[in-house]
């Protein structure tokens, strides 16, 4: 399956690609990519290029099961270019399986957008070099959530599925 480009930003050393692979898109994508660079830029980095594929469960599984031995599909993975480097620049690659996004916000009670928005900052904060530290008080998770509270009136989905 390949994946199809769809839309981003470019601005001399911050850039933010989507790219589809197999999957129907929300509406909104430039919000998508709006909500990334307030995402970094809140977190304090300034330079950064990401690219973030929107795919299916079959898609993001099979990336799960070749990069991290897991047989299963995952809502979000993180690929960072620099393993393991923290901070400036953030470069790197993100999937999110949008079937997964869909069951997780019914689970949890949120809406898709709300989901999306975790999926994300969660995926940017993996490939900024943060990992889950020890515990629910971990600093990664901490930074999430102020992260999803300073940003929490950012719309991404603009109304139905495509």
């Amino acid at each position: 399956m390949r994946n199809t480009p769809v839309g981003g930003s470019r601005r001399g050393e911050r850039s933010v690609e989507i790219a589809a692979g197999g999957v129907r898109l929300p509406r909104g994508l430039s919000r998508l990519v709006s909500f990334c660079e307030k995402t970094l830029q809140e977190a304090g980095f300034s330079t950064w290029k990401v690219s973030i594929l929107l795919c299916d469960d079959g898609r993001i599984a099979a990336l799960n099961q070749r990069y991290r031995h897991q047989h299963e599909a995952t809502d979000v993975l993180s690929f960072p270019e620099e393993d393991g480097r923290k901070g400036d620049p953030v470069a790197g690659d993100i999937a999110i399986s949008l079937d997964t996004l869909r069951r997780n916000a019914a689970e949890f009670g949120v809406t898709e957008n709300e989901e999306m928005k975790r999926l994300l900052v969660h995926g940017l904060l993996h490939i900024a070099g943060f990992d889950h530290g020890r515990g629910k008080g971990g600093a990664m998770l901490a930074l999430q959530e102020r992260l999803l509270v300073a940003l929490q009136r950012e719309k991404i989905f603009g109304g139905a599925w495509k």
